[in-house]
């Protein structure tokens, strides 16, 4: 629309010299390179945010601190975070970021100024490390004195404009901070600066940085950390259909205090202020979501693969079918926060399930989604042209909700009157064009007729003196007899530009009434007097029309901002569908099954989702069952031969089932787990000089101080990087600490000897990985096949790692050699194991008593089947005391 009908008028910008520049299709510069649509304009010497978190505000302004007072800070800036005038020459190329007191710091003799950062380079760590696509900000603090470890945080992201609140109480670990921190992904962390006072910081300070060393740190002023303001920035800043988070936070200092300390440096530093009652605020606490600390994440690659950080090969790449930035988001947040609300996880079951039945249903989501492509509620994006693209495609997708829910969407109502109350005003073709002439005739006519007379007289004052223009060109170029047209560019405005092919000018010149001649080849660009004093009437024309216009569009944004609540509601219903989508996706391209939610973890024959999808063929499937009365599984078998898989395997299916998503299985059952632990892996950690036993004393010391009777705890080969007995000794410390409480625990081990616990406590398991044994004809070797399947019982191999050794270029003298010296420290250590028959009665006993616990909780059999289920409980009953040599009980 509004392209002009003129052929002669060029859709580039054509430089001084003659050469056509190239238009950004987006163009929001209005005449004098004054921005067109941003009411609130920054600081001298400073510059806004970039495109993707630009902010506009009506009303009045946020508090401010007393005349005289600005912010300084210790920062290190992200390449596109703006920085303050002096912030260049305060960069430090050094590693690790470094703080030094700033005036107006704690102990500073210039209270009043603020503080100023001491830029430092970030430097990269394997642990945390920020992407290119970063834009949260969060700020940190913890209480002092009695209140100490108790920690309050505030994040923001600046391309999804919501704050987020949470607080929680810590151990001296900080591991609630560092997994929350690590699921965040900052690109700029706040903390007050007498965490880092005299170069001494505190521990959490400490922690963050070693953890975060990529990430920029900034330290502002204790005092910015007030909760008194901030809880004025939330009833100043919270839309109203938020506003019950007030009842939760209004208590809670320390989150308060955090955001007050974020919302002041955007304010100041970023020069961005939002819109009164324009802010979504959430509170969001740590008992409502499972929590998987950042060196498990790793260890399971949910969301990064240790090989390749590029790999898809994580969970996060099985299920991630999102079409939508929200939905990507939600996804990865829900993987490393599992839900442990099982009402929640089953509605969401339910709605997959219904997606997969429905595949009328599925295809048109899925279709409406990729059509929404890129929707995001955005703080940038809150321009008519684009609320009223929100406003028309929630009509769309609420719809499809509306379908999945069986329920009429609560925001449709607000989403027709926005979108009609849009239409009133902004011409239904308005739209982005290339070219800085065609995005002018955009803006001055971006306004529907009759809504402002004055905006249509200045309009029709600005169409004649355009139709003067091209009149003037064509009565020049008759004058002369030369091919000219009318051009324009932003640095010129309309000019005149010729084109000589077999034309000579005569005397070589060309007449003295054309200035400001450009000449490329037989190009040449100029203009006349007359025509400069039309563009400055154009200019001036134009001034009033894009004046007036922004009054309107103003005038509508505060309308329509009344109505913002129901763009973040539509914003979190597409992000959730688009999830649910994406995982009801995921189960066609696998045979996943819907899981239940019980006292016990059982799977039939479940499959490792990672390695299913890069085989690309059916994997070998194993079963599990851990229970209360069979809750610590001990797992031997050689090397290779799928323990560590397995392990994980349980784990991933643990996740997957608590996000909401079906499983890969043909039977699932899951023990809700409010906390996931794993010990995996034998690197070295050289960043903090930990060797390999350290580092596993490291992880078990912080699954020991952190574990619950509902959590899964993973351990895989513990105590290799010392000595066999400190090993072993250490193993079975651990394992008795663990049996006393009811966390399901799958402990994978090399030390046979560990197997022994099953003959001392009934919830003990003995599990194996099978090997087998072949010998070719004619060939007196033996080799091994891996069959990769669990069954019961101790594994019975010996010496398996020479084994393995002699499948790689070994010499055969030193494998033969090592096998003998082997057996006889085998037949000098290695005991036989005894089994005392009352302990097997008595073992025997304990396990019935849990199974028909389990039946007598979670049966939904009927009376027939129930019955034989029973008779088959007692026949294993006899059958396990006929195996100890023990007579069964008498029938009555």
């Amino acid at each position: 629309m509004f392209r002009s009908s003129t052929e002669e008028i060029a859709s580039t910008d054509t430089t001084e010299s003659g050469q056509s520049s190239d238009v950004t299709p987006v163009d929001r510069s209005a005449p004098n390179g004054t921005t067109s649509y941003n009411p609130v304009s920054g600081s001298p010497g400073s510059s806004s945010l970039d495109g993707d978190s630009t902010h506009y505000s009506s009303g009045p302004s946020l508090p401010r601190t007393a005349a005289g007072h600005s912010f300084q800070f210790v920062n290190t800036n992200p390449p596109h975070l703006a920085s303050t005038s002096d912030s260049s020459s305060l960069r430090n190329r050094g590693g690790t970021p470094k703080f030094r007191k700033t005036p107006g710091s704690a102990g500073a003799a210039h209270p009043g100024q603020t503080p100023r950062s001491d830029h430092t380079a970030p430097t990269s760590c394997s642990s945390a490390t920020t992407p290119s696509g970063a834009s949260v900000i969060v700020a940190l603090v913890e209480g002092r004195g009695l209140a100490r470890g108790e920690i309050g945080m505030a994040s923001l992201n600046l391309k999804c404009p919501e704050l987020v609140l949470s607080q929680f109480a810590d151990t001296g670990t900080y591991a609630k901070v560092i997994t929350k921190v690590h699921i965040l992904l900052p690109m700029e962390i706040l903390m007050p600066d007498t965490a880092s006072e005299k170069g001494k910081g505190t521990k959490l300070f400490s922690l963050i940085t070693e953890n975060f060393q990529g990430v920029a740190f900034t330290a502002i002023q204790r005092k910015y950390f007030n909760e008194k303001k901030g809880l004025e920035y939330i009833q100043q800043l919270c839309a109203p259909e938020f506003s019950t988070v007030l009842m939760e936070v209004q208590a809670k200092y320390y989150c308060l205090a955090s955001a007050a300390a974020l919302l002041k440096y955007l304010e100041f530093i970023q020069n961005s202020v939002y819109a009164t009652k324009s802010l979504k605020v959430s509170f969001k606490g740590s008992e409502q979501t499972a929590m998987i600390d950042s060196a498990s994440a790793s260890n399971m690659e949910l969301v990064v693969n240790n090989r390749d950080h590029r790999s898809d090969h994580t969970l996060l790449g099985v299920l991630n079918h999102t079409k939508t930035p929200g939905g990507a988001r939600r996804l990865r947040s829900n993987i490393l926060e599992p839900l442990v609300d099982v009402d929640t996880i089953n509605i969401r079951l339910d709605a997959i399930e219904e997606m997969l039945q429905n595949e009328e249903l599925f295809f048109g989501l899925r279709n409406g989604a990729q059509t929404r492509n890129g929707y995001d509620c955005r703080s940038q994006d809150y321009t008519c042209h684009s609320v009223e693209t929100h406003f028309g495609s929630g009509a769309t997708v609420e719809g499809g909700v509306e379908e999945l829910q069986h329920s009429p969407p609560q925001g449709l109502q607000d989403i027709i009157g926005g979108q009609q109350q849009i239409h009133t005003v902004v011409n239904d073709d308005t739209t982005y064009l290339k070219g800085s002439l065609n995005m002018r005739m955009q803006k001055c006519y971006a306004v529907r007729p009759n809504i402002n007379e004055f905006l249509d007289i200045a309009r029709r004052a600005y169409t004649e003196i355009v139709d003067d223009i091209a009149g003037l060109v064509n009565q020049t170029a008759e004058k002369y007899g030369f091919p000219m047209r009318t051009s324009f560019s932003t640095a010129r405005g309309f000019f005149i530009q010729m084109k000589l092919e077999g034309m000579f000018l005569p005397e070589g010149k060309l007449p003295p009434e054309f200035i400001k001649v450009t000449r490329h080849k037989d190009n040449y660009g100029f203009t006349t007097t007359d025509l400069m004093k039309m563009n400055d009437r154009c200019d001036e024309a134009l001034r009033e029309i894009f004046h007036m216009s922004y009054v309107v569009i103003c005038q509508l944004l505060s309308t329509i901002r009344e109505h913002i609540h129901c763009l973040y509601k539509l914003s979190d219903a597409v992000s959730m569908l688009d999830m649910l989508l994406s995982l009801a996706n995921a189960c066609t391209l696998s045979d996943y099954v819907r899981p239940e939610f019980t006292d016990t973890l059982a799977l039939k024959q479940g499959r490792h989702p990672i390695l299913e999808r890069m085989a690309g063929q059916q994997l070998v499937s194993n079963n599990c069952y851990v229970s209360e009365g069979s809750n610590f599984v001990i797992i031997t078998g050689p090397n290779m031969s799928g323990k560590s898989t397995y392990l994980k395997q349980v784990a991933l299916c643990q996740i997957m089932a608590q996000i909401g998503s079906f499983v890969p299985a043909e039977y699932a059952s899951f023990r809700v787990a409010d906390q996931i632990f794993t010990r995996i892996g034998v690197d070295d950690d050289f960043e903090t000089s930990s060797s390999t036993f350290m580092l596993e004393m490291k992880e078990i010391s912080y699954i020991i101080h952190n574990v619950s009777d509902r959590s899964l705890i993973i351990i895989d080969e513990l105590g290799r990087g010392t000595s066999a007995e400190e090993g072993i000794g250490m193993c079975h410390s651990v394992c008795e600490f663990l049996l006393n409480l009811k966390a399901f625990t799958l402990f994978a081990t090399h030390y046979l000897e560990l197997c022994q616990l099953e003959s001392l406590y009934p919830n003990v398991e003995n599990q194996h990985m099978q090997v087998q044994h072949t010998r070719a004809r004619g060939a007196g070797t033996e080799s091994v096949v891996y069959t990769h399947l669990l069954s019961q019982g101790c594994s019975e191999e010996r010496h398996y790692g020479l084994r393995a050794a002699e499948m790689t270029s070994f010499p055969s003298s030193i494998i033969q050699e090592a096998k003998e010296f082997a057996a006889k420290v085998s037949k000098q250590l290695l005991a036989k194991r005894k089994s005392d028959p009352e302990i097997e009665r008595q073992r025997a006993l304990y396990c019935l008593a849990t199974r028909l616990l389990q039946t007598a909780r979670n049966s939904r059999l009927d009376p027939d089947s129930l019955r034989m289920y029973l008779k088959g409980l007692r026949r294993q009953y006899d059958a396990e005391l006929e195996a100890a040599g023990l007579p069964g009980p008498v029938d009555s």
